[in-house]
């Protein structure tokens, strides 16, 4: 076994991909649960569901229309394509918020927060229901997903980015030659 030390600003200065690996390692060899959630089993009691909702790809293009005209909320929306990282029972997807904020080209956490509130607010219209949670967070900043609901922003992302591309006759045609 070989063991590294590598200081704070070593990690902050990481490349994202590699703090979200020493996050994720650390997470496994502690064995870690999200703290500030909610039970996964049953309601709390307070008539709110135990954990972020699970949507289908129908609803990630209804949230997706209705916050068309809010580039912040569509820029938090799409950094849910990414992997993220999944654990607990059932599993959840985990996602740093300032990872979302620097991904997304925000400029500040409060962005993200005001994103994330439209897409929570869409949902809960979407689904007629005030107790709905696109996402869940815990004290360390980091936002929980429902895998069903990261698997169907992932399709719309590639749906969305290959419709913008041209068809692969017209990339693969000569240019017509001047006469």
């Amino acid at each position: 076994m070989i063991g590294i030390t590598l200081t704070a600003d070593q990690i902050r200065n990481a490349p994202a991909e590699v703090r979200r690996w020493i996050e994720q390692e650390v997470i496994a060899s502690l064995r870690l649960a999200p703290s500030g959630l909610a039970p996964k089993t049953g309601s709390s009691g307070t008539g709110r569901p135990s954990g972020p909702a699970a949507c289908n790809e129908n609803e990630i293009a209804a949230i997706f229309a209705q916050l068309r005209g809010m580039p912040a909320a569509l820029n938090v929306l799409f950094e849910f394509r990414q992997p993220g990282i999944a654990f607990g029972d059932p599993p959840l997807k985990s996602f740093r918020l300032m990872d979302i904020m620097h991904n997304g080209k925000l400029q500040n956490i409060e962005q993200v927060m005001v994103g994330l509130n439209a897409i929570n607010t869409a949902l809960s219209d979407l689904r007629g229901a005030l107790d709905v949670r696109f996402c869940e967070f815990d004290n360390e900043g980091h936002c929980f997903l429902a895998p069903e609901t990261q698997t169907s922003i992932a399709k719309l992302w590639h749906h969305v980015v290959v419709s913008q591309q041209p068809t692969a006759v017209a990339r693969h045609e000569p240019m017509p030659h001047p006469n």
